[in-house]
């Protein structure tokens, strides 16, 4: 079952894209300047009844018009299946969009980092096939920032190493530079990092600390996004009933219609499509009036 620490340690990049740019800083590798980040539909199913979902997925373009798609995974243990998950995603990505894949696996102990780090090698001893390398971020290479002028400087930074060594000795430091910079952003921007922030420290004393923090001196920030983060369960549970009901009925969906679905916040209107999905032929009939108004 996913865990609120896991959804936290990679939704932090569909919060904030742009994290990518300070992960690939920490890892020391040369990425060109974004123009662009967008963030993409997750699902990599290729037939039924197998379905394969990375856990956050951006199409990054540069400045030279190029561009490439980063399939991030938070792991929090060593997974045998994995590896050749992994493998999959690559190619099914490169196939599917023609752009050049990059998998970084994100992890909150060293010993799944230095597992998760290992290159997948596909084919011959001697001659793999396929190759594959992940970019990997644990404990063993994103800082510690302790310092809260550096914390404010990068606060998505900031953030996802609070949540990386929450069983670190350093913890309470990283927490106390992280509270503090919150203090210089404005209020819904520290409500939501400071929702991540606990939600990614998982059960862990680190946690207890951080709600200690919030309540002394951040107390008018804290649980502002609580509602916004059940909204969204809420959302995404509509539309996955949608999209099954349309399926039962053998209703035709592309995967532009799924992503559609998927993407959709208002409530009211995914209401709507819910019912109206034991009934219409097409994806054209669900969503009619939208496209109408449009």
């Amino acid at each position: 079952m996913v865990s609120a620490p896991h959804e936290a340690q990679h939704r932090i990049f569909q919060e904030n894209p742009r994290l990518f740019a300070s992960a690939f800083r920490v890892l020391g590798i040369p990425f060109p300047d974004p123009v662009e980040v967008s963030l993409m539909d997750t699902d990599l199913t290729e037939m039924k009844p197998l379905e394969r979902h990375v856990d956050t997925l951006l199409r990054v373009e540069v400045e030279d018009g190029s561009s490439y798609l980063l399939a991030i995974e938070a792991q929090g243990r060593k997974a045998p299946e994995k590896p050749s998950s992994w493998a999959y995603y690559l190619a099914h990505l490169y196939a599917k969009y023609r752009y050049p894949p990059i998998l970084l696996v994100v992890c909150r102990d060293k010993g799944t980092a230095t597992w998760a780090a290992e290159p997948i090698r596909i084919g011959l001893p001697s001659h793999p096939t396929l190759t594959v390398h992940p970019l990997v971020l644990g404990p063993h290479n994103v800082p510690a920032i302790t310092d809260p002028a550096e914390a404010a400087a990068d606060i998505p930074l900031a953030v996802f190493s609070a949540i990386t060594h929450g069983n670190d000795p350093d913890a309470a430091a990283i927490l106390e530079a992280l509270a503090s910079a919150l203090t210089s952003t404005d209020a819904e921007s520290a409500a939501i990092f400071a929702e991540f922030t606990e939600v990614g420290l998982g059960d862990t004393p680190a946690r207890d600390l951080w709600r200690h923090l919030m309540s002394t001196s951040l107390s008018h920030f804290h649980g502002l996004v609580a509602e916004t983060f059940r909204e969204e369960g809420r959302c995404l549970e509509r539309a996955s009933a949608v999209v099954q009901a349309l399926e039962f009925r053998d209703v035709p969906l592309t995967d532009a219609d799924r992503a559609r679905v998927a993407a959709c916040t208002d409530m009211p209107t995914l209401a709507r499509w819910f019912e109206r999905a034991f009934t219409v032929t097409s994806a054209d009939e669900l969503f009619a009036d939208e496209d109408e108004e449009s």
